[in-house]
């Protein structure tokens, strides 16, 4: 059996975690720069706030004191997500870390009686230890398990665990879960299967499998059969994504390039903490696309790197020379971003023959070490001459951001 652990309104339970007076009030969580928001309480979610609204629509809801707004804290995010995690590593014989709020326990090996008990204990244990809220869902498949953690989220009844173990109570899910709230589904193909009549997850599994097949191919096929408790989903070999970030700039070079410098510092220095380097950085600079009244620019380039690299002064050079490439004045630049791809391994890496300067990759590696060492509060205490430091330690705009409570000395919370 498979339990889906998904942690409830992962960012604003964080933020509740160490801020108990916002238990019970509307919280939202913004994106990168203040943009958009991207979490949200239960109490924000019956206000009708909509995922993805741009901060200024829903800015008088504070001005008011009806709303209250958090910046995106990733530092604090990222800890208790790993608290969480490592609880989670305890209890199940294999764990699948597939988001930062969630993750698969592949329970094999447990008997089923037991799983339920199992999965309460430790849902009162990661509150307890880490403040978080969490939800189960047991089933055979993936697909099913996260359709039983919808349940398990929505009614108070299942006290945070629904388990989907019978062929009964499977008909009786599926015959309740939306299509387009299938794992697998998504917005792209709900109106597809609305529109031939497939309503809900049993009308889909209905259908015979040359009907899925014919229509949405073998992804569709694995869907279908996961919905009736077939195994298709196998646990993923972990894979190094490509590493993305955005950031808000102006039109000026200058500040464009203290941001780009930050973001690919940033990259770097995540690059090296899970042992990998990039062959290729590359570099995004968009203008505001909600601005009818301004012209619109959307380039990038990307620069392939002789020999793979991860420290920062090779990382941040790439990408303003990436930067230069694309730059044109003029233009009210509203995104930025800087991502490094080709990702492999630091241990693999094999020097070129001709033409690379050892002397220089080694010594670019030594002063990032000392970076790492110095900048272990996250902030560039420790910076190149074209980043900024201190609060802009990444380059994105955070005016409504809590502290981090984790990670950070100055930060800790004082009990008087």
């Amino acid at each position: 059996m498979y339990a889906l652990v998904d942690c409830n309104n992962f960012f604003v339970s964080c933020e509740r975690a160490f801020q108990p007076g916002l238990e019970g009030r509307p919280v939202v969580v913004l994106s990168n720069n203040d943009g958009c928001v991207v979490a949200r309480s239960n109490e924000s979610k019956a206000m009708g706030i909509k995922m993805g609204t741009p901060f200024f629509k829903v800015k008088y809801l504070v001005d008011q004191g009806k709303l209250v707004v958090r910046s995106s804290n990733y530092t604090l995010y990222g800890d208790l997500s790993a608290r969480v995690m490592s609880l989670l590593s305890e209890v199940a014989p294999k764990l699948e870390v597939y988001s930062i709020d969630e993750a698969f326990m592949n329970m094999d090996g447990v008997p089923d009686s037991d799983l339920p008990g199992i999965c309460r204990e430790l849902i009162v244990k990661i509150r307890r230890w880490t403040g978080i809220p969490v939800s189960i869902g047991i089933a055979r498949t993936k697909t099913l398990g996260k359709v039983a953690n919808h349940f398990a989220k929505k009614y108070k009844g299942y006290m945070g665990v629904c388990v989907i173990d019978t062929d009964e109570k499977m008909h009786k899910a599926l015959s309740l879960t939306p299509i387009g709230d299938v794992w697998g589904i998504g917005w792209r193909g709900t109106p597809k299967l609305k529109a031939l009549g497939v309503e809900t997850a049993l009308d889909f599994v209905s259908r015979p499998r040359e009907w899925v097949h014919e229509r949405m191919g073998i992804v569709g096929v694995r869907t279908w059969s996961e919905l009736q408790g077939i195994r298709m989903v196998e646990e993923e070999k972990e894979e190094k994504e490509e590493k993305r970030m955005s950031i808000c700039t102006l039109d000026d070079l200058d500040e464009l390039t203290q941001r780009v410098s930050d973001f690919a510092g940033k990259c770097a220095e995540k690059l090296r903490k899970e042992g990998t380097a990039a062959g290729t950085v590359g570099v995004f600079i968009h203008t505001n696309r909600f601005r009818e009244d301004l012209e619109q620019y959307y380039p990038n380039a990307s620069i392939r790197m002789e020999v793979p690299a991860n420290s920062t002064p090779e990382i941040v050079g790439a990408a303003l020379k990436a930067l230069k490439l694309v730059y044109r004045p003029g233009f009210e630049y509203k995104r930025a971003g800087v991502i490094v791809a080709d990702i492999v391994d630091a241990d693999s890496i094999q020097q070129t023959l001709f033409g690379f300067d050892s002397s220089a990759r080694d010594r670019d590696d030594r002063i990032s070490k000392v970076m790492d060492m110095v900048n272990t509060s996250g902030k560039n205490v420790l910076r190149l001459g074209t980043q900024r430091g201190g609060h802009y330690a990444d380059g994105i705009r955070r005016e409504f951001c809590s502290g981090l409570y984790t990670t950070s000395w100055s930060d800790l919370i004082e009990v008087r």
